[in-house]
């Protein structure tokens, strides 16, 4: 008999104070977890702005370096109308060129007849394609919300190098940071190809 009564009273249960504890425990942990679910659907939801600003950053470079290569501007065209302020250390900001800079608040315009983005002869705003995956059709979609930036520096103390600077301005998801994000593409461009 004084065995049975030993044993259960090695058995006692968890006493009010514990059972409490492991609730605050578990109540810290689920709004853990629920912050970070937060931030991923912050994230997801900016992936594709994210992804359309690094393409159309991608772009501009692209057309600046098949322009010189298929000769549609000469090396000395290859800056901007008015010298850039605010050129990296090491470069220098010349005008002269055919780029215009943009500001952060200009509407993405899409390039013109010479396929060069940022130049005078840009018309309308860039669009995506739409459902049926195709440019030039119906349901093709404005770009609204992005603005791009093209700074060309002039690589000091070499005459054949200049840097390239694209800024490309969107709307994002404040989830994760500021609900304005800016993506920045920067690369050198000779005057060899």
């Amino acid at each position: 008999m004084d065995q049975v009564k030993a044993g259960l009273r090695s058995e006692r249960g968890f006493g009010l104070l514990e059972a409490f504890i492991a609730m605050m425990i578990m109540t810290v942990a689920l709004m853990a977890l629920a912050q970070v679910l937060y931030a991923g659907i912050g994230l997801a939801a900016t992936s594709t702005p994210n992804l359309v600003a690094r393409e159309k950053a991608r772009e501009a470079v692209e057309s600046v370096h098949t322009a010189r290569d298929t000769f549609i501007i000469q090396w000395a065209q290859i800056r901007n109308v008015t010298a850039p302020a605010g050129c990296p250390a090491g470069t220098t900001g010349n005008g002269g060129g055919v780029f215009q800079l943009g500001a952060d608040d200009d509407p993405m315009s899409a390039p013109g007849d010479d396929g060069l983005v940022n130049t005078a002869d840009d018309t309308g705003i860039e669009t995506l394609p739409g459902e049926d995956g195709e440019f030039g059709t119906a349901d093709d979609v404005p770009l609204v919300g992005y603005s791009r930036q093209v700074m060309i520096c002039d690589v000091d103390g070499n005459p054949d190098l200049r840097q390239i600077i694209v800024t490309i301005t969107y709307e994002g998801s404040n989830a994760a940071g500021e609900r304005r994000r800016q993506y920045r593409l920067t690369t050198l461009i000779s005057r060899f190809s």
